[in-house]
């Protein structure tokens, strides 16, 4: 059965109410992100806070994430980005180049890309061998249980839209002359190869799901309540760890 379906939110709401659900989960965050990093309650520090992004072009990824870290300290959150590999880096194992970027015991690290790239866009444009990218599925299952197990929090987002709803944002880009740049030569040949890439996230999907490190697909076509469904996921999986760890907040 298909994890993606349409990017219609479960629930309908008004700008309003999904801004002050925003604001809701904003200021609950807060507390919980100074709670991991022991400048409030009993703990010294709490465990670190990895939070993993991916999604179409033009999903609200960016948006999702400048509301995520918004209410926070920049000195205790860093959002590292991920483009293809440098030559440096294809050297290396593919998870190499995101060992430096995991927050330490009491921090919190967001990713805008991952090593989710080997099965998605590496698959799909042939940068990787078939035999590399089938068995980066269990590397990357055994990656996340590692850091899981040394007690990082790990939370994974696929941002959802449906076709149409990209494409009227892919338009609207290309005619704002202040978001033109957002829009490349690349993200049309991405949309045309949609089947293929469909294919290889439903794969991902169900096979990098475990119960220590699970998907969260966001359905976006509403930004609104993408926004705020983010964050409140994000409050919900720190608030279950410290509860198996008997803390209170």
């Amino acid at each position: 059965m298909s994890r993606l379906g349409s990017g219609a939110p479960p629930i309908e709401i008004s700008k309003k109410r999904a801004v002050a659900r925003l604001e809701a989960a904003q200021e609950r965050l807060l507390r919980l992100r100074l709670i991991l990093g022991g400048q409030i309650g009993e703990q010294k520090i709490g465990p670190p806070l990895t939070c993993v992004f991916e999604g179409w072009d033009a999903s609200g990824k960016g948006g999702a994430i400048k509301r995520l870290v918004a209410p926070l300290d920049p000195r205790f959150v860093r959002v590292s980005q991920f483009a293809a590999p440098t030559y440096d880096e294809k050297r290396h194992h593919f998870l190499w180049r995101f060992w430096p970027k995991l927050p330490g015991w009491g921090g919190m690290a967001v990713f805008d890309r991952s090593w989710y790239g080997r099965v998605l866009v590496e698959r799909v444009e042939g940068f990787a061998t078939k035999e590399q990218w089938s068995r980066a599925y269990n590397e990357i299952v055994e990656f996340e249980r590692t850091l899981v197990a040394e007690g990082m929090i790990i939370v994974k987002f696929w941002m959802h839209v449906d076709e149409d709803e990209q494409l009227r944002r892919f338009s609207d880009r290309a005619n704002d002359p202040l978001r033109q740049w957002k829009l490349t030569e690349e993200d049309w040949r991405n949309r045309e190869k949609r089947p293929l890439y469909e294919a290889a996230i439903e794969e991902m999907l169900e096979r990098t799901d475990p119960t220590w490190a699970p998907w969260h697909v966001i359905r976006g076509n509403d930004k609104h309540y993408a926004r705020f469904a983010v964050v409140e996921a994000v409050c919900d999986a720190v608030e279950a760890e410290l509860r198996k760890r008997g803390h209170e907040f």
